[in-house]
């Protein structure tokens, strides 16, 4: 598959960026430009390249009422994702929204650190976007080994 001329951007990253709604967060022992390679790399190895991808990091206020608005479901979640590209095509573009107070209490709840538990959440979101389901039990059992693949590919710096 040709992918568009990008090399006009200056950075290979500039197509994932990163937005707080509601919240004060900062990545803390993890830096943007890291997982961003991080995220590019796990697309590539899908045969998908990011094109605009978005994630908002927020409260859990703030994805229940986008839970409500835009999917009519009245519980708490610790993400939503939104594929704003062609389903046809490789190329991804969408937003996903985090809700940093689910990824702190899930990752207490499964005795992970934060920070593997964000990456674990991030890629979620991307693996979606990829198009891996997780309505059924089969796919989410699938979502779950796409994940820890996913994961496995995470380089620290």
């Amino acid at each position: 598959m040709d992918f568009p001329d990008l090399s006009a951007l200056e950075d290979n990253n500039q197509s994932i960026s990163y937005h707080v709604e509601e919240i004060d967060f900062v990545f803390s022992d993890i830096s943007q430009e890291n997982i961003s390679n991080w995220l590019n790399s796990v697309a590539e190895s899908e045969n998908n390249q990011i094109i605009d991808l978005n994630y908002i990091f927020c409260s859990d206020v703030f994805l229940h009422k986008i839970n409500l608005d835009f999917l009519n479901h009245d519980t708490l979640t610790d993400i939503i994702t939104f594929d704003l590209g062609n389903a046809d095509d490789s190329y991804i573009n969408g937003e996903i929204y985090i809700s940093i107070d689910r990824v702190k209490e899930n990752a207490i709840a499964l005795n992970v650190d934060f920070n593997i538990e964000l990456r674990r959440v991030l890629v979620h979101g991307l693996l979606h976007l990829i198009g891996y389901p997780d309505k059924t039990r089969d796919e989410s059992e699938l979502m779950r080994r796409q994940e820890d693949k996913s994961l496995s590919l995470y380089k620290p710096v």
